[in-house]
């Protein structure tokens, strides 16, 4: 095995790990996006059961489930405000 076999190896192994690094990068987002989702689902339907008894409610879709997921309490309050604005 000569220098140039082993730097090859070294190079090739390199490689596979920045490839590596690429690929799994949008997997965590990806999977933190759905993560955010479905807490934003579980949040709306929280609200939902409690806002009953005010007669408030939201409707609970993948869109709204991300947009609480994102921001949060906030998110709920956008979308109550934006349901009341229609």
């Amino acid at each position: 095995m000569g220098v140039s076999t082993i730097f090859y190896y070294i190079m090739g192994l390199f490689l596979l790990y920045i490839v590596g690094i690429i690929l799994v990068w949008p997997i965590k987002k990806i999977i933190k996006l759905i993560w955010n989702g479905v807490l934003g689902g579980i949040t709306l339907l929280l609200f939902n059961f409690i806002g009953n008894y005010f007669g408030l409610s939201i409707v609970i879709n993948p869109l709204n489930a991300i947009i609480v997921g994102f921001l949060g309490v906030p998110g709920v309050i956008l979308l109550l405000v934006l349901q009341m604005m229609i």
